[in-house]
């Protein structure tokens, strides 16, 4: 049995971590006006998470100007000590970055930075985001329609060399930690090949993702497969988490949570809070999701609790 199911025998309920994705490289501004995009909108958003219940943000940034995903580790810096000034919440930056960007640019903000978790993904992958698009008639910018368009076509690069030189540079140089992103089966036997060399030690984040078109679908039995494959890779050592993009967000994050999972939510996942109701902050996904954890008799973790079952470095060894 994994670690994340275990009570502590003394009747105590376990906790859950609440990730929040706050702005992605995912969604474009003409998809939602609620969007966070300057770096006022992505350190507001993530603080009023944290408030409302996050105990890690996961963070991307844009460029101001247009909303489109940036590198650039100067507006990374713009947001990153503001919000870790504000709250006490666990930092998590991107590795993934988005479509077009270099390893050198999706390692950028984090080498600067040096956080305690950042998100890795397990595999390269087709990625299609092309049908997010198919009800927009009046684009916002000019940028937005070639990105999700180009999903048609381009792979998310995330090869075995790739995946190794985000572990040298950033967990063994930075002791940074990760959020090991697995979309499908085989990024989970891939992560296990990294635990049996001992380049990623325990207990690992393991952050299931469901319903991206070109990974694992959204059907509870998708999630119980993934499920029931990491207990047998992993045993007792590794925390799991549960992402659902876009209407199956909540769902499957309820059923991960009464399996023993802790959730992820956010903009960066689903831009809705219900059907047809668009989400108007990361703080409204995030307090529902603690409302329904709560009804489930679970307990959320503090940002401290977090640290502690993910066993991550400390706010107070970063570089920013």
């Amino acid at each position: 049995m994994a670690e994340a199911k275990k009570s502590n025998g003394s009747g105590q309920r376990r906790k859950v971590i609440i990730t929040c994705a706050v702005t992605g490289s995912v969604h474009t501004p003409s998809m939602t006006p609620y969007l966070p995009i300057t770096p006022d909108e992505i350190a507001r958003d993530s603080i009023a998470a944290a408030e409302a219940g996050a105990s890690i943000i996961h963070l991307h940034a844009r460029d101001p100007k247009n909303g489109k995903p940036t590198p650039d580790p100067a507006i990374f810096m713009q947001f990153l000590p503001r919000i870790k000034q504000s709250c006490d919440a666990v930092i998590n930056i991107t590795t993934g970055g988005s479509l077009g960007m270099s390893i050198e640019d999706r390692l950028a903000a984090p080498l600067k930075a040096e956080p305690e978790l950042c998100s890795l993904n397990m595999g390269s992958m087709n990625f299609g985001i092309f049908h997010a698009g198919a009800k927009i008639t009046d684009w916002k910018y000019d940028w937005e329609k070639p990105y999700i368009e180009r999903t048609r076509e381009s792979i998310v690069s995330n090869t075995f060399a790739q995946i190794e030189q985000f572990i040298e540079r950033l967990g063994k140089g930075c002791g940074t930690r990760f959020e090991c992103e697995c979309y499908d089966v085989g990024h989970l036997y891939t992560l296990a090949h990294y635990l049996d060399r001992k380049m990623l030690e325990p207990p690992l984040f393991v952050q299931t993702i469901f319903g991206i078109l070109g990974g694992i679908g959204p059907h509870p039995e998708d999630l119980m497969h993934m499920r029931r494959t990491a207990d047998r890779l992993f045993g007792n050592d590794y925390q799991w988490s549960i992402l659902a993009a876009g209407r199956h967000q909540m769902t499957l994050a309820t059923i991960g949570a009464s399996m023993g999972g802790n959730v992820r939510v956010g903009l960066e996942d689903s831009i809705y809070l219900g059907p047809g109701t668009l989400a108007k902050s990361n703080a409204d996904q995030v307090s529902k999701i603690k409302r329904i954890l709560s009804e489930l008799s679970l307990d959320i973790a503090t940002p401290e609790e977090a640290r502690a079952m993910l066993k991550l470095k400390g706010g107070d060894r970063v570089a920013f």
